[in-house]
């Protein structure tokens, strides 16, 4: 006989509780599922999802790749166990993202197709409408990296085989507003507006009125690209992936002063902060790959998807998760997994 756990919403939840198709999460609940010898029969949107791991009363499985956008119910031999996965809405493919999209105050989500390097490619930045619709936005900058959107409501993009960041009017024509910054990547502006831009061979510039730059802060150098984000406490977090098994997650303080935030990531890549303050980061650890948001005490599993490199928020509080070549969107802020890890005091997050 197959033993099915209590209906209710306290005893059943999904871990985390987003996901892309393909990502495994983990169905808890209060008593044991299956009969002995057996592996139960677990849906996801009344698709059959593959079980990877059983315990008494966990269930891993792999989200269907078929499976459509939304709160999906999630079945175990044919009986609704009463828990949801919220499965993300697929925005747009083929692209080639090396850091975070980034939404406009309208809407829109920027995302680039970056290349290979010194490769001039079509169109080097898109804008997705709030539609889905997908347009060609920007061209003739090579390799975009990294994008930001500025007090101005110009979206800014770093170029790392020139050093240089543009600057992209509405009609799409960039224009140059600072150079000579290495192997430009993350992009990132202050509460007052200024903008600072990370060299992916360590140095963090700061942009000034006219474009000269300076630099600001020195980490360690990095083997794939900088991420920048400012916090509401105003200090700049950064992280910066390189070969070493785990790495950090740095904040920087208005003097330039470097100081670890956070250890025990993979290789954590994109970051930002939500609407509440909150960081988000998107990590690739082996079986933990996903976004880990930060709360006072931890780090948490929001979402669980391969390969993620990117996270972003629509300033209506919708999330954008981006993979190297795709970008996914969720809608409400998720349930937590608790992630073991040691930070700084973490203030508002």
């Amino acid at each position: 006989r197959t033993l099915m756990p209590q209906r209710s919403s306290s005893a059943q939840r999904v871990v985390p509780p987003r996901a892309l198709p393909g990502s495994r999460v983990t169905l808890h609940a209060s008593a044991p599922f299956g009969a002995e010898g057996r592996l139960p029969e677990v849906s996801v949107g009344g698709l059959p999802a593959r079980v990877v791991f059983l315990a008494p009363a966990r269930l891993a499985f792999l989200v269907p790749e078929a499976a459509p956008g939304g709160h999906l119910p999630v079945a175990v031999d044919g009986v609704d166990t009463g828990a949801r996965v919220e499965v993300g809405t697929l925005m747009t493919a083929g692209v080639h993202q090396v850091d975070s999209p980034a939404f406009d105050q309208a809407g829109g989500l920027y995302v680039t197709f970056s290349g290979s390097r010194g490769e001039t490619v079509p169109v080097s930045v898109f804008r997705v409408e709030a539609s889905g619709e997908r347009r060609e936005f920007a061209t003739g900058i090579v390799n975009p990296t990294s994008m930001a959107v500025g007090p101005d409501g110009h979206l800014y993009v770093s170029s790392r085989f020139e050093g240089a960041v543009y600057r992209v009017r509405a009609d799409g024509a960039p224009e140059v507003v600072a150079t000579e910054l290495g192997v430009a990547c993350g992009l990132a502006f202050d509460p007052d507006g200024v903008l600072f831009v990370g060299d992916r061979t360590g140095t963090i510039f700061r942009v000034e009125l006219g474009g000269a730059t300076r630099p600001f802060a020195q980490l360690p150098a990095s083997v794939a690209a900088f991420h920048l984000a400012f916090g509401p406490e105003r200090w700049l977090y950064v992280t910066a992936p390189t070969l070493n098994a785990y790495d950090h997650v740095y904040r920087v303080g208005p003097d330039g002063q470097v100081e670890v935030f956070h250890t025990g990531f993979g290789r954590p890549q994109g970051l930002a902060f939500d609407a509440s303050g909150r960081l988000h980061v998107a990590d690739s650890l082996a079986g933990e790959s996903g976004v880990y948001r930060f709360r006072p005490g931890g780090v948490e599993q929001v979402v669980s998807g391969r390969g993620l490199i990117g996270v972003a928020f629509e300033p209506g509080g919708d999330m954008a998760v981006a993979s190297d070549e795709t970008v996914y969107r969720f809608g409400a802020a998720p349930r937590p997994r608790a992630r073991q890890g040691r930070s700084k005091a973490t203030g508002p997050m």
